[in-house]
């Protein structure tokens, strides 16, 4: 299985528009920042988890020629709003992609992308199949297990992904114990943490280490980064050999 971190900023990316601090001037690559996706490639399958605003910036840069399927996490912008471009996909796969998604976040799609999902149809559409998943069902596709966890990202519930042993987390605030047994001492953790300061929905830097710690994963990686983190070199010296910052366009394999 091989990872690549499409993007691993948060709603506002890194830079942030208007912004001057220290990590928005910086010139390292790593601390430029697209909005959170992931591109999987099993044996089997290529998928992709969220697909927000910078998608199409995203598939050009790294490439991405295929997608079997796509996850979703929840249905903030940051994570649905690159919908419309998967068009030039389905038109070389010649194929319709299936999306899947909890009920909820299915029909704010429906509402948000009217003319994608509405009874108009005309060509150059996005070609997307919705399916409904529910936490903790694990879903077989094309000889891959995924199975979606349930976290709590403050005021709502939102999905994180189990494929063998990768697992998936971002935007969590709270990550149950019973999630944690399931997790634990898995291969690869990706979580969320935005910032040092302690924030209502997202995992603060100590608290995604907290988790880290209880799971127990061979290797982990920070995702869905602010600005408010620090510069990428300075913060990843400060932590043990397995854990890392991830930053976009880093490939890892399991």
């Amino acid at each position: 299985m091989k990872i690549t971190f499409l993007g691993t900023g948060t709603s506002q990316g890194i830079p942030v528009i208007n912004c001057t601090c220290p990590v928005c001037n910086s010139t390292d690559p790593k601390d430029k920042r697209l909005r959170c996706s992931v591109w999987i490639q099993t044996d089997h399958n290529s998928f992709v988890i969220d697909i927000g605003p910078d998608f199409r910036q995203q598939v050009l840069r790294s490439h991405l020629d295929r997608v079997d399927a796509l996850f979703i996490t929840h249905e903030h912008a940051d994570h649905t709003a690159g919908m419309d471009d998967i068009r030039p996909i389905n038109f070389s796969m010649k194929q319709k992609i299936p999306l899947f998604a909890e009920s909820r976040v299915i029909e704010d799609l429906k509402k948000r992308f009217y003319y994608i999902f509405g009874d108009i149809d005309y060509p150059g559409l996005p070609q997307i199949e919705l399916n409904q998943i529910e936490s903790d069902t694990p879903l077989l596709f094309r000889d891959d297990v995924i199975i979606p966890l349930r976290i709590s990202h403050g005021a709502i519930d939102i999905l994180g992904f189990k494929i063998s042993g990768f697992v998936y987390i971002t935007d969590a605030k709270i990550i149950s114990d019973k999630v944690i047994d399931e997790i634990r001492n898995c291969e690869v953790l990706v979580i969320n943490a935005l910032r040092k300061k302690e924030h209502h929905s997202h995992l603060s830097l100590s608290q995604a280490l907290e988790i880290i710690a209880k799971v127990n994963p061979g290797r982990a990686y920070l995702t869905h980064i602010s600005h408010q983190m620090g510069k990428h070199e300075e913060v990843e010296q400060t932590f043990e050999k397995n854990i890392h910052l991830a930053y976009d366009e880093l490939s890892i394999s399991l």
